[in-house]
């Protein structure tokens, strides 16, 4: 067997964000942000990239820990999937987010991959996403010019792409307290449990007895980025939850949808399952509301 030439690239750590930041800006596009690294280091091992440059951010400390002040909750961009998997005030508070971090990938990857990195790898099939969004999460983004916040929906901006640029880092994912009476849910099918999603669905519902109050619902690897169901969502708001609205509702999104065909499933496949995981996403979070009156 021929011997392969091994890759060559400068290796940064720094210690805080400017620092971070300073270094992005320097290298440009040929500095790649290492943070858990199970999606970048496999590609570099596959010569799928081979950046010049390397920036480490696991050593700043603000990029880390998750917080709540009773008016937000706030997770660093390198805080551990398996931290989330673990925090009892997010499964208490932020259910959605809880089975996401749970259900996805395996241990080993929890304990190694970051919220952060799952945001900005901006798979259409994320995980984390479509419970963020349902949350009504921010996304902090510094660089040079300052610190800016954005809805997490108007992150991304394609497949694997987003609106970060040159000297751009993620720093904090924030969202505001949960509702009174919001029941959450997060459902995703995959091939294998380990696996990367075929398609996932989150559901963030306010109820006033059996009526919808507020509803939002997110999907992902249906569409190029991680979309939000309006369609759906407005069929439900201020009107009595049966099982027929929910039905219409869930058979909305095959409006709103427009998935692929790729290695992990058929577009007809995900168009098809799509409406009926929405549709038991929903059924759970309206009956997750009821158990909060």
């Amino acid at each position: 067997m021929g011997s392969r030439t091994l890759m060559q690239f400068e290796y940064f750590r720094p210690r805080s964000i400017d620092e971070a930041v300073s270094l992005l800006k320097k290298y440009g596009d040929k500095a790649k942000v290492l943070a858990g690294g199970t999606d970048l280091l496999v590609n570099m091992k596959l010569r799928r990239l081979g950046p010049d440059c390397l920036v480490d951010i696991t050593g700043i400390t603000e990029l880390k820990g998750i917080t709540f002040n009773g008016k937000e909750l706030r997770i660093g961009a390198t805080t551990l999937l398996s931290e989330i998997a673990t925090s009892q005030l997010i499964r208490d508070k932020y259910a959605t987010l809880f089975e996401a971090a749970v259900e996805m990938a395996t241990t080993q990857v929890r304990n190694i991959a970051t919220i952060g990195g799952n945001i900005c790898n901006a798979s259409p099939g994320a995980d984390t996403v479509p419970p963020l969004m349902v949350l009504e999460a921010k996304a902090e983004v510094a660089s040079q010019s300052g610190t800016k916040t954005m809805p997490l929906e108007e992150f991304f901006t394609g497949p694997e792409e987003t609106v970060l640029t040159e000297g751009d880092i993620l720093t904090v994912i924030s969202m505001p307290p949960p509702a009174q009476h919001m029941g959450t849910s997060f459902i995703r099918i995959s091939r294998t449990a380990s696996d990367l999603p075929q398609l996932n669905v989150a559901v963030a519902l306010k109820t006033d007895n059996s009526t919808c109050k507020d509803v939002k619902i997110a999907l992902g690897a249906v569409a190029p980025i991680p979309i939000r169901a309006r369609k759906a969502e407005a069929i439900l708001k201020n009107m009595e939850l049966t099982q027929d609205t929910i039905e219409k509702a869930a058979n909305a999104v095959t409006e709103e949808i427009s998935p692929r065909t790729s290695i992990r499933s058929t577009s007809d496949y995900r168009r098809a399952v799509a409406p009926v995981i929405t549709e038991r996403a929903l059924a759970k979070a309206y009956e997750r509301s009821k158990e909060l009156r």
